[in-house]
């Protein structure tokens, strides 16, 4: 794929973190979750997205993502890549899975639930493209790193990292 498609996917991601009621003491951080199916065919589709604080609980929005695809069902798959028969299963699309984060997954929650970057690493996913780093407002986040360590391809696409910090710290 090419950098504008990369970018277009993260502006989506953007879009997405737009939705985040702002909120003093967290970030407003929007995730798109793409596959590709069957692998290397170029056939990338968005399974998911999801925003800081979308789902009760104060979720971030890599983990909403990541739950929003695991309600999928086979008929929801099944519609997203048509062509495919059988259709792949979630664990399947997950591993060819490209995450696209307006921030930094978080490497350490403050409220105690598990980090971002630990559910990304445990569903697989093959790589993860960030917007900007997570800057040390409330904690040092090292969620690029212990996903890089975990073998997931880390790429960030810095174009856009002034647009993606300046909503993230929306109600700063």
């Amino acid at each position: 794929m090419t950098l504008d498609t990369h970018l277009q996917r993260l502006s989506l991601a953007l879009r997405e973190a737009e939705k985040c009621v702002p909120t003093p003491t967290a970030f407003c951080v929007g995730c798109v979750i793409a596959s590709t199916w069957p692998p290397d065919s170029g056939n990338s589709v968005i399974i998911a997205a999801g925003y800081s604080r979308e789902l009760p609980g104060n979720t971030h929005a890599e983990a909403n993502a990541l739950t929003k695809a695991h309600h999928l069902t086979e008929s929801d798959i099944a519609s997203l890549f048509p062509a495919q028969n059988p259709s792949p299963g979630l664990d399947e699309l997950l591993q060819q899975a490209e995450v696209y984060t307006t921030m930094e997954p978080c490497s350490v929650r403050t409220s105690g639930l598990p980090p971002c970057a630990d559910a990304l690493i445990q569903a697989k996913v093959n790589r993860c493209y960030i917007g900007v780093g997570e800057p040390d407002d409330f904690v040092k986040c090292e969620g690029a790193q212990k996903l890089r360590d975990a073998g997931i391809e880390v790429i960030w696409l810095r174009e856009m990292e002034n647009e993606c910090l300046s909503v993230a710290r929306t109600g700063h």
